[in-house]
């Protein structure tokens, strides 16, 4: 039995190595574009790689997957975050859990997870073909009755194969094109889109903190219902940083669809609300009255952005606290609970390109993923129209669907292996 993987991330390693121990008799060749195999994982959490999490603080699987809960949730009842910590484990990779459930490797390398999987894909005798870039997958009838795929690649210089089975694991797609490979096979797809960005506040004062940090905002959209909590950085472009990131997430497609422009509101209380904010400003008035606004702020801010809020707020930062009244208070309250920037473009978040879109969910078998008009054709990863917030859930979703892709091989077309 012949597999072609087309891509060698995350998806498509983890389904070969899995894949071959199940069915030591498949005949597995993995094809990729690029000139190294998991170029993605070896960036992913700032090179140390983020590669699933503990899920202790996850509420609803919606919340880390603004689309493909409903199918995540089911996969990972199959290979769960604790089957890939184990799995990873067990190849002798020790991993740590933060105190935010984000799970590292204990060496807070990146490459140490790209060697393990590498070398178990030369250990198993899965052949990887780099600079295999595919374009096209043909389905081909043969006169006896049988099919099988046409993988067809960039460049004269490259010949064609052919393959029993197909695994696309070609990860996110920044543009619709990247998809034409799947094109003669009539695969119903979703526009692909950023998902993960921070965004850019031309003009915008504010952006001459750059640096600072605030752990614990929260962020909207004015006129919806997205929201996002966390912490924020402060950059030259506008604002970076976990809570925008989740919030860029969530509204990828409305991000999209207004051109990158939306009005962003932020509370820099985090959780708090006005009767909160008023309680602390009138606490530090109390306290305070003689010295001067800019000298004496809530311990959440610095002095450089507090200094920003007042001005923000249109108070004089000279002023001392016994002269603010009601009038400068209800502003100040308001500047921290409901600060307002025009959010005009967006700028990609490091090497982690993610995006929403891809393979639409309805052309899949949720249970095996495997196409439900083409059969011996599957997808794996990002290709679909899967994403998650910053975290390690894209990686566990790339495990997960790896090793859900490998056992319903092994299961359907390789029956008489060992499971």
């Amino acid at each position: 039995m012949r597999i072609a993987i087309v891509g060698a991330g995350a998806a498509g390693c983890f389904a070969a190595v899995n894949l071959k121990r199940m069915c030591p008799q498949a005949d597995i060749t993995i094809y990729e574009g690029g000139r190294k195999p998991l170029a993605k994982v070896a960036v992913t959490g700032g090179g140390r790689c983020n590669l699933t999490n503990s899920f202790a603080r996850v509420r609803s699987l919606a919340a880390v997957y603004p689309r493909g809960e409903r199918l995540m949730k089911r996969l990972l009842r199959e290979f769960s975050h604790e089957d890939a910590y184990r799995w990873f484990e067990s190849e002798g990779v020790r991993l740590v859990t933060q105190d935010d459930c984000c799970v590292f490797p204990q060496s807070q390398d990146a490459m140490e997870i790209v060697s393990t999987l590498t070398r178990l894909i030369r250990r198993n005798g899965i052949e990887l073909r780099t600079g295999h870039r595919v374009t096209l997958i043909e389905r081909t009838e043969n006169g006896n009755g049988t099919s099988e795929f046409r993988v067809g690649f960039a460049g004269e210089a490259v010949p064609e194969a052919m393959a029993d089975i197909v695994i696309v694991t070609a990860g996110g797609c920044p543009k619709a094109s990247g998809l034409d490979m799947l094109r003669p096979l009539d695969v119903r797809t979703v526009s692909p889109v950023p998902s993960l960005f921070s965004v850019c506040l031309p003009g915008d004062p504010i952006r001459e903190l750059t640096g600072t940090v605030v752990e614990d905002v929260s962020v909207s959209l004015t006129g919806s219902k997205m929201h996002a909590d966390g912490p924020l950085l402060i950059t030259h472009w506008g604002m970076s940083g976990p809570a925008i990131l989740k919030l860029s997430s969530y509204a990828a497609r409305t991000m999209a669809g207004n051109g990158y422009k939306a009005t962003l509101s932020v509370n820099w209380t985090g959780g708090g609300n006005e009767a909160d904010a008023l309680e602390t400003v009138t606490g530090l008035a109390v306290r305070n009255p003689q010295k001067q606004l800019a000298s004496v702020y809530p311990p959440y801010l610095n002095a450089r952005l507090w200094t920003h809020l007042l001005s923000r707020s249109g108070l004089n930062v000279s002023m001392r606290w016994a002269e603010l009244g009601r009038k400068g208070m209800n502003r100040l309250v308001n500047t921290l609970t409901n600060s307002q920037y025009r959010i005009d473009g967006k700028n990609r978040f490091k090497d982690e390109f993610v995006t929403c879109g891809g393979v639409a969910l309805e052309e899949i078998n949720p249970q095996t993923l495997e196409s439900k008009t083409c059969p011996g054709l599957y997808f794996a990863g990002e290709v679909l129209d899967v994403d998650a917030i910053t975290g390690g859930f894209n990686l566990q979703a790339a495990w997960t669907m790896g090793y859900v892709v490998a056992k319903a091989i092994s299961k359907i077309h390789l029956p008489s292996s060992t499971n």
